[in-house]
């Protein structure tokens, strides 16, 4: 627990990106298992399907609530010295063992689809988890414009960890960009690329 005062800090591109690989994994695990299933509409229009849904998938999530995002990054405040800084790999545990079930549940949609449309379910998921890679990537472009890392308050994310930019959070921490264990957008920090 922090003392002093203090709060336990979770970086927000992290979380956003937490749910990237596992989506892209299970989708692209799902498609291939789909493509080998006939369907009713066939494979070649299931592939097409699919392709189509990757794409708005990884738009709509990448660019959704952007907005909001700008806002909570505009009215962050300094990180306070008594702040306890969560590690990446913490703060991405906390989000996969959230959201476990609903990934298993996603994961048997896009299976039980592929009996429908072959391959478009997986892609879809896929999509999603490419849309997530994006707003980290996109949230990582802000912190070295910013030239500080953005930090969301612990217990104003959800009880899956998740959510850095729901009703609760009102405002967003900032640290120096060498801050925590993870590079700008969230991505683990090359320590060897240091100079």
């Amino acid at each position: 627990m922090a003392h002093g005062g203090g709060q336990g800090l979770a970086r927000v591109a992290v979380v956003v990106r937490a749910g990237s690989a596992p989506l892209w994994w299970l989708g692209v695990f799902a498609a291939g298992i789909g493509v080998l299933v006939p369907g009713i509409t066939g494979r070649r229009i299931g592939v097409l399907a699919g392709a189509a849904l990757f794409i708005v998938a990884t738009a709509v999530v990448g660019y959704a609530r952007r907005k909001r995002y700008a806002a909570l990054i505009r009215a962050s405040a300094r990180a306070g010295k008594h702040d306890v800084l969560q590690d990446r790999a913490v703060a991405v545990r906390n989000w996969r063992r959230g959201h476990r079930w609903w990934l298993l549940l996603v994961f048997l949609a896009a299976l039980g689809s592929a009996f429908a449309v072959p391959a478009a379910g997986g892609m879809l998921l896929a999509g999603c988890g490419a849309g997530l890679r994006l707003k980290a990537a996109w949230l990582g472009r802000r912190e070295r414009a910013e030239n500080a890392l953005l930090w969301v308050r612990v217990d104003w994310l959800d009880g899956r960890g998740g959510r850095p930019a729901g009703k609760a959070v009102k405002a967003y921490r900032g640290t120096g960009i060498a801050a925590g264990d993870a590079a700008p957008g969230g991505a683990r920090r090359r320590t060897a690329a240091l100079v």
